[in-house]
Parts: structure tokens; sequence; C-alpha cells
């Protein structure tokens, strides 16, 4: 891939050193031009029979594209509006008994961690935390489904591959978020029931835009607690119209279709430069600003090869709010004392010379 190429197609990248990817990608120019021309035409042509047309044309492209990027069929896929919204879509959607019990790990994003509060209050379920680490050695006869994530959002550590052996005893429910467009996935690899996942993260796509991958054994034991206009099958039946028997039954009950475009665009410029090369380059650089951090003497969380890197610092707040009159966007990790750069393909080693120079005391 050319990596100064990849760059230019992100106009942010010319004023700052953009490491904030784990919240939201840089909006490549491509999308921003995408969602401008559906806006442009719904105001010239209105939004009728060919606008929401085009728009569910768009957004069958768009399935298929981040059902390839997981290694999976596009009918085990729903699009969603985020991470914790597949999340919610699962939790809510299995059955429930008294008593049951979930089990995370420690560290969780509030993304999981409030769904899960919520089935607790409401359903009567135990919700027990463990290292992320070890949380396989954590199950027992009471868990009823692992919740965690496949990449921690606080330090960038993996899930153990040792939770691919919990398929037919436990289904997984893995949270993706900073997984799909930063780290190789194959859901079937991973042995995961359910992966949620983001399109504003590292596929660079506009907020409200994410993915739910559903294992088909497990599509049918799934509620569809709230279908829509576009979850039914044939929604002119009325009162006896049924959700579509995949994974389009959990789609978002609605998705603009400017939002769909762009998030379409922004997948198809990481996608021309060649996902396995985006990844390792993302992988690489992460490493390689750990290292650089840790020789200029940082405290850098022990961390997996992922695209995140966090080290300690006694004011993160107020080092993020220096940093970014810098011209250096990062964020804090609330609860902590960590700092998170977020590292993609698209950055380049002049963006961890600025982070680095902009740190010194």
């Amino acid at each position: 891939m050319d990596a100064q190429e990849l760059r230019r197609e992100y106009p942010v990248l010319d004023d700052v050193a953009y490491l904030n990817s784990g919240t939201c990608g840089p909006l490549p120019r491509a999308a921003a031009a995408a969602s401008a021309q559906v806006l442009h035409h719904a105001e010239r042509h209105g939004r009728a029979g060919e606008h929401f047309v085009a728009t569910a044309h768009t957004q069958e492209r768009r399935r298929e594209r981040y059902a390839r990027l997981l290694g999976a069929d596009p009918s085990d896929l729903a699009l969603t509006t985020g991470t914790t919204h597949g999340i919610v879509q699962v939790l809510q959607g299995l059955d429930w008994h008294e008593g049951d019990e979930v089990l995370t790990a420690e560290s969780e994003h509030p993304g999981l961690l409030g769904p899960l509060a919520a089935l607790a209050r409401q359903r009567g379920v135990r919700v027990r935390a463990a290292p992320l680490e070890r949380i396989v050695d954590a199950v027992d006869d009471a868990t009823r489904l692992v919740a965690c994530s496949h990449v921690r959002w606080v330090d960038g550590t993996v899930a153990p591959d040792a939770l691919a052996g919990l398929r037919g005893r436990v289904p997984v429910l893995l949270d993706g978020a900073q997984g799909a467009g930063a780290v190789p996935v194959d859901v079937g690899a991973l042995g995961c029931a359910f992966y949620a996942a983001a399109g504003q993260k590292w596929l660079c796509g506009p907020v409200g835009t994410g993915m739910l991958w559903i294992d088909p054994a497990w599509q049918a034991r799934l509620h569809v607690r709230a279908p829509g206009y576009d979850n039914l099958a044939v929604p002119g039946e009325g009162l006896d119209a049924l959700p579509w028997p995949d994974a389009r039954a959990h789609d978002a009950p609605a998705t603009s279709g400017e939002a769909s475009a762009a998030a379409l665009a922004a997948f198809d410029v990481l996608d021309d430069h060649g996902w396995p090369q985006v990844l390792e380059r993302a992988a690489g650089l992460a490493a390689t600003l750990a290292d650089r951090l840790a020789e200029a003497g940082h405290a850098v969380a022990p961390r997996g090869p992922s695209t995140l890197v966090s080290w300690s610092d006694p004011a993160p707040v107020a080092t993020r709010d220096r940093l970014a009159t810098a011209g250096v966007i990062v964020r804090d990790l609330p609860g902590t004392d960590l700092l998170r750069a977020s590292v993609g393909a698209w950055n380049d080693e002049r963006d961890l010379d600025r982070l680095l120079t902009a740190l010194r005391p």
C-alpha cells in the first residue's frame, strides 16, 4: 500500500496529529462527498421511492463489505447504530431466568456495562467480572453468557484465544468496538456467538453506523424485541407481518441515506488499500509508539498486538487539553490515570514525533 496516498485521503491530518480513532476515526473526504451527494439529490428531487431504493441498495453493499471484513456471510450480519446497539440487541433478545449469570471482564467499557446493569435490574440476572486474560477459567456451571471485549478499550489487550474453546458450551458476545477495522477478525475462528462492532471508529464512517454478527445457530434463539418496517419480510401484511428469518431482523429501524453512503465510501477507501496491509501498518505504528513512549520514561500500560497505546499521566485531563492545544488529539480514560493514543494506518512517524515532543515538560 502507498501509506502517503492513504494519508492524503484524510484532511484532518493536514493540521493535527489525530490519534483518537478509538473514539471516532478520521473522516475521509470521499465519505463527506458521498454524504453531500445524497443530501443534494434529496434537496433537488425529494425523498420518495427512488431515494429509498437507493438507500436500500447502499445498505446491502455496506452489509456485504462489513461481513467480508469479519469473514462472515452477509445474511448473518445486522446493520446497527453502533457497538452498544448490537450488544443491547443480544442481551435483550436472549431468554433469561432469574439467577442466570453473565460473566464479563474487568475494566470493560460503559457501552457494555450499561446494558449489563440494565439486564441485571430488569431480569434478575447476576453479573460477575473476572480478569480478561483469565476469563475462560472463570466460567462455571452458572454461566449462561460470556460478554467481554475483543480488544480492551483501556489498554489494547486482546481477548485470549482460549475463548474459542467455549463454543458449544457457553455462548460468547464480543464487544468488537476496538476490533473490527483495527485487528484481524474472523468470527468463525473466534468461536463467538455474537460480534458487535462500530462503523465510526476504525472504519472511519459517520457516527450512528455499526454491525452485529449473529451465529446462524443462535439466530432463531435471539428474539426480535421491537421490529420496525425494515425488519419485516413483508411489511404490507400488517399484524401478520413477521421479521426477516436472518440477521436483517436486527437491523437498526432507520439509517439515513447520507450516513449509509458515507459509511460505504469510508470503508472502500481502506478496502482499496488492502485490509491486510492496513491492519499490519496500524499495529506496527502502535507498537513503535509504545516503545518510544517507554524509552522516553512514560509508564506504558501492558497491551496486546492492537492499535491502542495507553500510558499513565499524573493529570490526564489537563495533559489531554495541553496536547490538543499543540495539535495532538488523544483521549483520557475516565476513572483512570491513563491517556490513550489510537494509531491507524493513516498515521505516520510525524504524528508520533509530534505527540512525543508535545509530552515533554
